[in-house]
């Protein structure tokens, strides 16, 4: 879906910044089905572990690169998403290798949700004049919007990196003392 949806960005119109935001959304919909269905039908893989949040992150970061030079998001902001990215992602494998499992915590999962409704917003990408009931609601700038959601996911991939790297600490210093603990009574065993 990345690319039918980057096709659709790419044409810089108000019905293909729709159609980019509805492919987003269809991926992203269908990835929370995908992962309730493998948690309630037990039916997990290797592969799925590994695709499934390789195809989220492809699909957010695709789609923030590509709005940069459009002037939809500022370099800075999708550089430090990445940068956030690429780091927990590194330190959740070290963890796995180690034998740690680190899952994600509350801030993590309101990033994703500040994150995917803002990208969806900024690739709607246009004012659009809103009434509901009768009830004039003006202009929303679907940019503005997007952009504000998209600083706020910051905050929270901030927050949540922070807490990765706490309980990756807690995880190494666990570990430290179970290993000295046997060093310590293997060395007090007599032959």
């Amino acid at each position: 879906m990345i690319p039918l949806c980057l096709w659709f960005l790419d044409r810089d119109t108000p019905r293909a910044g729709f159609w980019a935001a509805i492919i987003f959304t269809l991926a992203a919909i269908t990835d929370l089905l995908d992962g309730y269905l493998a948690r309630k039908l037990n039916v997990v893989s290797v592969l799925g572990k590994l695709i499934d949040p390789l195809a989220d992150k492809l699909i957010v970061m695709a789609s923030l690169v590509w709005m940069v030079p459009m002037a939809r998001m500022p370099a800075w902001a999708v550089i430090v998403l990445l940068a956030r990215e690429f780091s927990v992602t590194a330190l959740r494998s070290v963890a796995a290798s180690e034998g740690v499992i680190i899952a994600a915590g509350q801030e993590g999962k309101t990033k994703t949700a500040l994150q995917m409704i803002g990208i969806i917003a900024l690739l709607v990408g246009y004012p659009y004049h809103l009434s509901y009931a009768g009830i004039d609601l003006g202009v929303v700038d679907c940019i503005r919007v997007g952009r504000v959601l998209v600083y706020l996911s910051l905050v929270f991939s901030v927050a949540s990196a922070a807490q990765y790297i706490g309980l990756f600490a807690q995880a190494v210093e666990r570990k430290e003392e179970k290993l000295q603990e046997r060093d310590r009574d293997k060395s007090g065993k007599l032959p």
